[in-house]
């Protein structure tokens, strides 16, 4: 558990007194380590990303992990795919049915990944808003693809995700990573590109694989610059 409380207010950009009052709310997720509270970037940047926080490229820093190939989010959606009308009527078989599309390795154990995946929506829905979830494991588990990939997938039917805004959702941007760094930069990469309107209305309106691929390297150009 890496993070202080000092840490993550500057990560934050708010008060340590913010901070505590989270701790005491149990809003936010933390650890008592020797009487001192500790956080873990990919949970402190889950929780904010679901709370569309802004978070410090700081959080990026990750000291004790090999720094990971720059990928943008264009190329881990074009290695991942976009697909439609995707069946399930819960997270479980949604899920399922995702993994499966993925084409993933066959060494990889998808039942093992859909287990972590749904250990992570037990702590609290993935849900984003718009319509949108963005399910992952709680912890990076495939370390059999070289870099993150990132499935984008429209519903047949919407779903009760428990999303933060009460909407249902009826698209999913499924993460899988194979490392800590790089499940941090491109949990990071997705929050900032679905600030875009372009994007949120090209996901929204369920748009051809080009458009959607079109808008989210325009808003990652932005970014860049």
């Amino acid at each position: 558990m890496e993070l202080s409380v000092k840490d993550l207010s500057q990560l934050l950009n708010v008060t340590e007194r913010t901070i505590y009052r989270w701790i005491k709310q149990e809003s936010i997720p933390f650890y008592r380590i020797h009487d001192q509270y500790r956080f873990n970037r990919v949970e402190i940047l889950d929780w904010a990303t679901a709370r569309k926080i802004n978070v410090s490229q700081a959080i990026l820093h990750e000291p004790d992990e090999k720094d990971v190939m720059s990928q943008s989010l264009t190329e881990a959606v074009k290695k991942g795919g976009i697909y439609y009308r995707v069946e399930g009527k819960d997270k479980k078989t949604l899920l399922g049915t995702v993994l499966d599309l993925l084409n993933l390795p066959e060494d990889v154990k998808k039942e093992n990944l859909l287990e972590a995946m749904l250990v992570r929506e037990e702590l609290g829905s993935t849900g984003f808003g718009n319509g949108i979830a963005i399910p992952h494991a709680r912890y990076p588990v495939v370390t059999h693809i070289p870099h993150a990939i990132v499935g984008v997938c429209f519903l047949e039917a919407p779903v009760d995700y428990g999303a933060i805004d009460g909407k249902r959702v009826n698209c999913l941007l499924t993460l899988i990573s194979p490392t800590v760094r790089s499940h941090l930069k491109m949990l990071s990469r997705i929050a900032y590109v679905l600030k875009s309107t372009r994007v949120i209305e090209a996901i929204v309106h369920q748009k051809s694989r080009d458009v959607i691929l079109t808008e989210i390297a325009q808003a990652e150009q932005s970014l860049r610059e």
